[in-house]
């Protein structure tokens, strides 16, 4: 019985921009969406870490997600977003092109990701989704954030 009700039950997610496509994360872990500010270099880090930000007076690493996944830099702009997560009591920034919505979407329509997917490694994904006439990718979020402290320790 338990699993009927958990195969029914809704994901809250973000919808949110990188170039010309639409990706999505758990709402849970999303602390704030801030627009872009002050960030502080850090040397010796990978370069899609683009640095450390004071976010009312917790110092956040932030992490260009065009850069993280290979897709081309572009300028930052008014609609440019600092998407602030947090997992396991750390926080974390993503920039993103923009933060376009937050959905219900029923768990079922999570579909595999295809093998053949450009851009994004596929490690990083969790599936896609259609609803209606729009397609976006989930990121799997504990991937990202795993793969990243692998490579601190590297340093």
């Amino acid at each position: 019985m338990a699993n009927a009700a958990e195969e029914k039950k809704d994901l809250k997610i973000i919808v949110f921009q990188l170039k010309d496509q639409e990706y999505a994360m758990e709402v849970e872990y999303v602390q704030s969406i801030e627009r872009m500010q002050s960030v502080t270099r850090i040397p010796g880090v990978p370069s899609y870490i683009v640095g450390v930000m004071n976010l009312r007076g917790v110092i956040t690493p932030v992490i260009d997600l065009r850069s993280r996944f290979g897709i081309e830099k572009k300028p930052y702009d008014e609609a440019t977003r600092i998407l602030v997560l947090s997992k396991d009591s750390n926080e974390i920034g993503f920039i993103v092109d923009g933060a376009n919505d937050v959905l219900d979407i029923p768990v079922s329509s999570i579909e595999p990701t295809p093998e053949v997917v450009g851009g994004v490694a596929e490690e990083y994904l969790r599936g896609v989704v259609k609803i209606e006439d729009r397609l976006f990718t989930l990121l799997h979020l504990d991937k990202i954030l795993q793969k990243q402290t692998d490579k601190a320790v590297e340093l």
